[in-house]
């Protein structure tokens, strides 16, 4: 969203500069009301977008930025209940809870203004409306939505350069620019965010970015592994149990969804859940309420929903291994994390980072790479990304005898190596291999690797974790 610029006319009032024109969705079931607005509107100087129905409002939304919606309460013939308009507020809030919604209906009434409020509209006209009154309204709305988003974004910005406790989000490369830009912007927000990318791409790091940037920082944030979870356990981990419910529940239980109440809610691996546990997960995202297992006492809890995979969850979707309806309820707002491949600018940065990091640890001291060194770390195509990095930087650190990390302590393989041979290798590295060929094979799916190598899902997890993959 652009910011609001005013030019002083030393002959006249304070003028609005043509590219930064406001732009108006319009919205009205009937043609002859759409025509006379965009006249009125246009001729003070207003971008206009005027569409039929509550769909298409949607549409217009998701498609394309606007500064302000004027919207009709009634889109059905002979209807006067004003209930399409307030079902579609909710529908705007959802996706863009900063932007104005002016509503107007023939039919006005001080209940219907008020619900209409409630929902989250900023101001109410009755038909026929005052034309200097409808265009001063608007001004003004607009102008202090992008006041608002304004600041939104200068907080989220600084909060973005701060430590706040949380991972250091190191990312200066083109590639990571907009990615910067959406943490920046949604992380204020309450939406549920989806974060996307290979293994090892850094998506624990913006899920924790997200959650210091948003107004629940200073309540929980629970991590869980949902892909990982037995289908055993996953309702108990996932929503709890009460006492008796099952052979090995002893006492009553709280699950993750209750410990993260008022707080933040990370899925990760949320592609990997098995198909008939996603209806249950759905359940709990639409309605906000859980039941204990073997409990009838129903919970509400509010938690905002962070979730992340390596998968192509669209892929997924239409494989019928995951719900859409699921997928609808937790990408509000899509994360897309390139590979480190694709952004080489920060592997330098990263690198320093994470030396820092181990040379404390280890309590070595260390300036940096030689040049060699570098190169080395540049050319390498990371298959494993950031976390590879991460590994091979601690592994030179370790290794390192001077004072800087030589291109000998690295330990790179080239990229392109002779085929392996199966009796010079140890059990644990074949094993390795096996798994990182099943993972390559299926696109990262775990649960078609894990399949593939006649592993259950929670057994493959717990060599990934072992074998740092």
């Amino acid at each position: 969203m652009e910011t609001l610029v005013k030019s002083q006319d030393t002959q006249g009032p304070m003028v609005f500069s043509h590219h930064n024109a406001m732009r108006v969705l319009v919205a009205d079931d009937q043609p002859d009301v759409r025509e006379a607005l965009r006249l009125l509107l246009k001729g003070e100087g207003f971008e206009i977008e005027a569409v039929a129905s509550p769909s298409a409002v949607i549409a217009a939304l998701e498609a394309r930025e606007h500064d302000a919606v004027l919207m009709d309460l009634n889109y059905a013939r002979d209807t006067t209940s004003g209930q399409e308009g307030l079902d579609l507020l909710s529908g705007i809030r959802a996706i863009d809870g900063t932007i104005p919604v002016v509503v107007m209906t023939a039919w006005g009434s001080l209940e219907l203004a008020v619900e209409a409020m409630r929902r989250g509209a900023k101001d109410f006209v009755q038909k026929p409306w005052e034309n200097a009154r409808l265009i001063a309204i608007l001004r003004t709305q607009i102008e202090l939505a992008r006041a608002l988003r304004k600041s939104q974004r200068l907080e989220a910005e600084n909060r973005l350069l701060r430590a706040d406790g949380r991972p250091t989000l190191i990312a200066e490369s083109a590639a990571m620019r907009p990615v910067k830009e959406l943490i920046a912007r949604v992380g204020p927000s309450d939406a549920n965010v989806l974060i996307t990318g290979e293994h090892g791409t850094g998506k624990e790091v913006v899920a924790r970015t997200l959650y210091a940037l948003s107004p629940r920082a200073g309540k929980s944030l629970v991590t869980v592994n949902a892909g990982g979870l037995p289908e055993g356990i996953f309702e108990s981990e996932l929503f709890g149990h009460v006492k008796g419910a099952f052979t090995d529940a002893k006492v009553d239980r709280v699950g993750r969804f209750e410990l993260a109440d008022g707080g933040t809610l990370f899925l990760d691996e949320i592609a990997n859940v098995p198909m008939n546990l996603q209806a249950k997960l759905l359940r709990v995202l639409e309605a906000g309420e859980l039941e204990r297992v073997g409990s009838s006492t129903t919970r509400r809890v509010d938690v905002r929903i962070i979730s992340a995979t390596n998968a192509d969850v669209n892929a997924e979707v239409s494989a019928g291994r995951f719900r859409e309806d699921l997928l609808f309820r937790l990408n509000t707002i899509e994360i897309h994390l390139p590979p480190l491949r694709e952004r080489k600018e920060d592997v330098p940065l990263l690198a320093m980072h994470f030396l820092r990091q181990s040379a404390q640890r280890y309590r070595k001291q260390l300036g940096g790479f030689e040049m060699v060194a570098m190169q080395m770390l540049m050319d390498h195509p990371w298959p494993g990304n950031i976390r590879e990095l991460d590994h091979a930087v601690e592994r030179a650190v370790l290794l390192a005898q001077g004072q800087q990390v030589m291109a000998s302590d690295l330990g790179l393989r080239p990229v392109r190596e002779a085929p392996f041979r199966l009796e010079e290798m140890g059990l644990e590295e074949v094993e390795r291999v096996l798994i990182q060929k099943a993972l390559a094979r299926y696109a990262g799916n775990v649960s078609q690797a894990s399949k593939a190598l006649g592993l259950s899902r929670s057994a493959l997890y717990r060599r990934l974790q072992k074998y740092n993959l």
